[in-house]
């Protein structure tokens, strides 16, 4: 199932490559340094709570307590700026957030949020397998709806190519509300936009009575069963780079708090590009207490946007590092401003440190990141693969306080043909978890130099050459 799985997947973004090569010749991304200086110099920061908005004076000194805990960082007095003007959601204090560093982790808490589901329970899904974990979801929200829960499920049509339509209707027969986002078959589509070949729906979000929500990397899928930090796997001798049948490593985030209420905003955005009618939730924006002291932006970036709001927010993240750029990511196929971005910063005398995977379920991506390898080694960037799983993570911490966690790759197909969804999170408490996490995972990967690389076979360069040709339709 699982490589039937991947092998329809890449069938269907073959398909989006070709079709785009036939009518579309590749963009640039807008230039965007005009923009930030204008946003630097006229968005205040402001900061909102249960309640609504803070005052200024509240708001400023959140961020001067959030400061005062930090190393030497750009991030306060510039960056936030940036992303206050681009994301078009505040900054909430007040949240619980919890990091999930695995599939068993992540699906533990979310079937104990189901169980406790009284409300409602809003699914977003860009893989949903009917598999063992696919079974155990269906099952779980089936029994939900019969005790009187609403459950609404949306599925992206592409990524859920391989699930056959029976697993759906089983959820539909039990009064489940499904929607199939943007289905391939333009015969099936319904959408109010029309069928576009492009515009994949990869969120991963859920969210339980619109008090508890789940966002990240992690699809509905067993590929995530064994976990992103057990026992060794080893890989195939024939193909070492492969991960059909590997195991993945990923990472989600548990968010309480007000910050939920903009996530339930964005998923009901996401309704609303496929369907006239409006979602028929229930009570979605339940008064919510404060559960903790995180300070949380949710940044959703829109295929259909000019620009999205999620490469923006990195982008200015990165370009105001002071001290570290750690960032673990699992398809990079980074337009010319992000490249320069990332060089600038290790020029600048920022450590700036990748995880980057070192097998792959598409070898057309996992060839054009390693096209760039050359040019950030050389300019500083430390780089690293990770070992003994596919690397699925899409995870950013800069100087210790701006973390972020999402389903957005760093790469043209995340930043312009994708509905994506990120979170971001400031502060020194949880940018030393992801510090661990980050550290974890360096411990099993192994550190690309820059004359071992200018060795590397000539079939590489190759395949390097050839896969970097199609980076913008990846």
């Amino acid at each position: 199932m699982v490589r039937r799985r991947f092998t329809l997947e890449i069938r269907v973004r073959l398909a989006c490559i070709f079709a785009l090569a036939l009518g579309l010749t590749a963009c640039a991304m807008p230039p965007l340094d005009r923009y930030m200086m204008e946003a630097r110099a006229s968005t205040p920061v402001n900061v909102s709570g249960t309640k609504g908005p803070l005052t200024r004076a509240q708001s400023d000194a959140v961020l001067t307590k959030l400061k005062a805990g930090a190393q030497e960082t750009n991030i306060f007095d510039h960056h936030l700026a940036v992303e206050e003007a681009i994301a078009g959601s505040p900054l909430s204090t007040g949240n619980k957030v919890v990091l999930l560093q695995d599939g068993p982790a992540t699906y533990k808490a979310m079937f104990a949020a189901l169980q406790a589901a009284r409300e409602s329970i809003h699914l977003e899904m860009y893989i949903f397998e009917d598999d063992e974990v696919g079974q155990r979801f269906a099952d779980a929200l089936i029994e939900r709806r019969k005790q009187g829960v609403q459950v609404i499920v949306v599925y992206d049509s592409a990524g859920s190519l391989a699930t056959p339509k029976e697993f759906f209707q089983r959820l539909k027969d039990a009064g489940i509300e499904t929607l199939e986002f943007n289905p391939v078959n333009p015969l099936d589509a319904k959408a109010k936009a029309g069928w576009q070949l492009n515009q994949r729906n990869h969120r991963k979000l859920l969210i339980v009575d619109g008090k508890i929500a789940f966002l990240g990397g992690i699809n509905i899928s067993s590929v995530y069963s064994s976990g992103s930090f057990s026992a060794r796997i080893r890989p195939s001798p024939k193909h070492p780079d492969k991960g059909d049948e590997q195991p993945w490593r990923d990472t989600q985030l548990q968010v309480e708090g007000p910050a939920v209420a903009e996530l339930q905003k964005t998923f009901i955005e996401a309704w609303s590009k496929q369907k006239t009618e409006p979602p028929p939730t229930k009570n979605p924006f339940p008064a919510l207490k404060p559960q903790g002291k995180e300070v949380v932006r949710v940044v959703a970036g829109w295929a259909d946007d000019e620009v999205s709001a999620v490469y923006v927010t990195l982008l200015s993240a990165i370009m105001n590092a002071e001290s570290k750029v750690h960032l673990t990511i699992a398809y990079f196929v980074p337009d010319p401003q992000f490249l320069a971005a990332i060089k600038d910063a290790a020029r600048r005398g920022v450590e700036v440190k990748m995880i980057l995977p070192s097998r792959t379920d598409f070898w057309a991506v996992f060839h054009a990141a390693r096209s760039h390898y050359d040019e950030l080694l050389e300019s500083g960037v430390r780089i690293y693969e990770r070992q003994e799983r596919v690397l699925h993570s899409k995870t950013a911490v800069i100087d210790g306080v701006w973390s972020t966690i999402g389903s957005t790759n760093m790469d043209w197909r995340s930043f312009t043909h994708n509905h994506e969804l990120n979170a971001v999170v400031l502060g020194t408490d949880f940018g030393a978890q992801m510090e661990a996490m980050f550290e974890r995972d360096l411990a099993a990967s192994k550190p690309i130099g820059l004359e071992e690389w200018r060795h590397r076979p000539i079939k590489d360069r190759v395949k390097e050459v050839a896969a970097r040709m199609w980076a913008y339709w990846l």
